[in-house]
């Protein structure tokens, strides 16, 4: 298989909102989720050859979760001069309380 930049598609709110609870369910005080700025999300689909980006799971010093983003090719190679971290975990920085994050 190689990627054409389709990948992926819309849920509906009730889709996601019915995983996500499934996952706190689980994960009872865990990190709910990660936000990442439109700039580093642009700077990672600009670069040659980027088809879309790939999300990796990690675990910080702490063994608090992360998530490293990196831009993926065609190929489904990683575009690896690129890789983002640092986001915004939620809790810390949730937003309103909504079906996604409630």
């Amino acid at each position: 298989m190689s990627f054409d930049g389709t990948e992926g598609g819309s849920i509906s709110l009730t889709a996601g909102a019915a995983l996500t609870a499934e996952y706190r369910k689980q994960n009872p005080g865990e990190t709910k989720g990660h936000f990442f700025g439109k700039d580093i999300l642009q700077d990672i689909l600009d670069q040659e050859g980027c088809m879309g980006i790939r999300m990796y799971y990690g675990l910080d010093q702490d063994g608090n979760k992360e998530l490293v983003l990196v831009g993926a090719d065609a190929n489904e190679n990683d575009l690896t001069s690129l890789v983002a971290d640092l986001s915004l975990p939620c809790p810390g920085v949730c937003g309103n309380a909504n079906s996604l994050n409630s």
